[in-house]
């Protein structure tokens, strides 16, 4: 992937400002295992971490200078770019997001998280987190690699940044306290799934930006991201059993088919997983 773009100037540099949350043992290990989901809700989840020194509320805001800073900055631009012209059409206006990096740990209007969490979006002040540090395990522990399957995590949690936007986050908050544990976890799942067609999307509309080109292989990239991230490859990961009623994002298959299904065919319309027939 090559971007010849100045970057996104809407980055929240809160690297190297220390503060942010301790978690214990067994508590920093499942949430390792939530984070490298994506994209979770981790509103309440979140503010339930116990609380050690607390992390800066704003760091330093523009373009980084760093290479890896200014790269996640150009792909926010790049969002930015697609969704603007896709709100657009929508008569609507498309309000971007913030993109916050940090290490060790973050306060967020979700709550205070560790860096364990891994990479979230925060409804409640519009911003997307990041310890960047996540991208060695997706590379090493998922054989996850490539600037593209880095993309992809960018692009997916802006898709829950348009899901906020769109109102569907407000909707799922209502069903959180009127539905059991199991039929919620399903509502979950069609919610990642469609920040994953968003994601695809995403690279599908990218490819007309000037300043923008994919690269072979770029593709094939974040679907291997996709799919070493499902529920039921974890869950056999982790626990050498797939327990179906605790999925929250979907399995392998799942994640790779609508991200791909985002892709090729660019159009919102066909990203209604809530309603779709093929889940």
């Amino acid at each position: 992937m090559q971007w010849f773009g100045k970057g996104s100037g809407n980055v929240d540099d809160r690297r190297g400002m220390g503060g942010g949350t301790m978690v214990g043992g067994g508590v920093g290990i499942i949430l390792v295992v939530l984070g490298l989901l994506f994209g979770k809700d981790f509103t309440g989840l979140v503010s339930q971490l116990p609380v050690g020194e607390q992390a800066p509320t704003s760091g330093k805001r523009g373009v980084p200078t760093d290479a890896k800073g200014r790269w996640v900055s150009n792909i926010l631009e790049s969002t930015d770019s697609v969704w603007i012209a896709k709100f657009q059409e929508m008569g609507k206006n498309y309000e971007s997001p913030t993109l916050t990096l940090f290490d060790d740990g973050v306060n967020s209007a979700c709550g205070n998280a560790s860096s364990a969490v891994g990479p979230f979006y925060c409804p409640g002040d519009q911003h997307v987190y990041i310890d960047l540090s996540f991208y060695d395990e997706l590379k090493n522990r998922f054989g996850a690699a490539g600037d593209f399957a880095q993309a992809y995590v960018i692009a997916h949690e802006v898709g829950h940044h348009v899901q906020n936007l769109l109102g569907i986050t407000e909707k799922m908050d209502r069903y959180r306290s009127q539905l059991s544990e199991v039929e919620y976890n399903k509502l979950s799942v069609k919610l990642e799934l469609q920040a994953d067609f968003f994601a695809g999307l995403w690279a599908h509309d990218a490819q007309k930006l000037q300043n923008f080109r994919l690269d072979p292989g770029d593709i094939d990239e974040a679907l291997t991201a996709a799919n070493a991230i499902g529920d039921d490859k974890l869950q056999k990961q982790a626990q050498g059993q797939v327990v179906p009623d605790s999925f929250t994002h979907g399995t392998s298959a799942q994640r790779m088919y609508w991200f791909k299904k985002g892709y090729e065919t660019g159009d919102i319309n066909q990203g209604d997983t809530f309603n779709s027939k093929e889940l």
